[in-house]
């Protein structure tokens, strides 16, 4: 019976795919409810997930195509990217397509499913380490207002829009309005590129 997280887990070498979802499956909280060898396998398995986390490189659907289509079609799904730090560019496509972060696979599995946990509850992931690489793919600064610019802080720290809400003392809509503001000023697609311009502008 699932009572967790359900973690689907998508990589095509099978020792490492078969490992994590082992490991995985040991920490409380965390249902690994089944694996998948390719992209195309992750995208048709993503509606019995919570969240994925899915390999950058595969043959066939990649994980960048596979993020993109799972967004599409499992909105409701999270991804989560797997991947090494000579995989920058791919990592940036992913987040791109609407991973909400990524994870390096020599993470321990405590730390792997608290960050399962994180993404799950919609907190971007990212590795410092990388971050500062990653955000160099992102506009550059733009003009936002110290009200839009606490916003943004927020947003990088994980707080949801009911919570940023209660930190300004306004309502959700206006926190809306703020976070369609500065992705417009900044021209950035989604609350994963502001996190990541916001850590690179070392707002946290």
């Amino acid at each position: 019976m699932v009572n967790g997280i359900r973690v689907l887990v998508a990589d095509d070498q099978e020792l490492v795919r078969e490992g994590i979802a082992s490991l995985l499956g040991l920490q409380p909280g965390i249902d690994v409810v089944g694996t998948a060898r390719d992209g195309a396998e992750a995208v048709e398995a993503a509606p019995s997930a919570d969240v994925i986390l899915m390999d950058v490189r595969m043959p066939g659907m990649d994980g960048v195509a596979a993020t993109a289509e799972v967004r599409r079609r499992t909105p409701s799904c999270g991804v989560v990217m797997l991947t090494t730090f000579d995989d920058d560019e791919y990592v940036v496509q992913a987040l791109r397509a609407g991973a909400s972060g990524y994870l390096l696979k020599n993470l321990p599995a405590a730390e792997l499913a608290a960050a399962v946990r994180l993404a799950h509850s919609g907190v971007t992931q990212l590795d410092s380490a990388v971050a500062r690489r990653l955000a160099a793919a992102l506009p550059g600064p733009g003009s936002l207002t110290p009200r839009e610019t606490d916003v943004l802080r927020l947003i990088a720290a994980g707080a949801t829009n009911k919570e940023i809400a209660s930190r300004l003392y306004v309502s959700e809509g206006t926190v809306k309005n703020h976070i369609s503001r500065i992705l417009q000023r900044l021209n950035l697609r989604d609350r994963t590129q502001a996190a990541l311009y916001a850590k690179d502008q070392g707002l946290l």
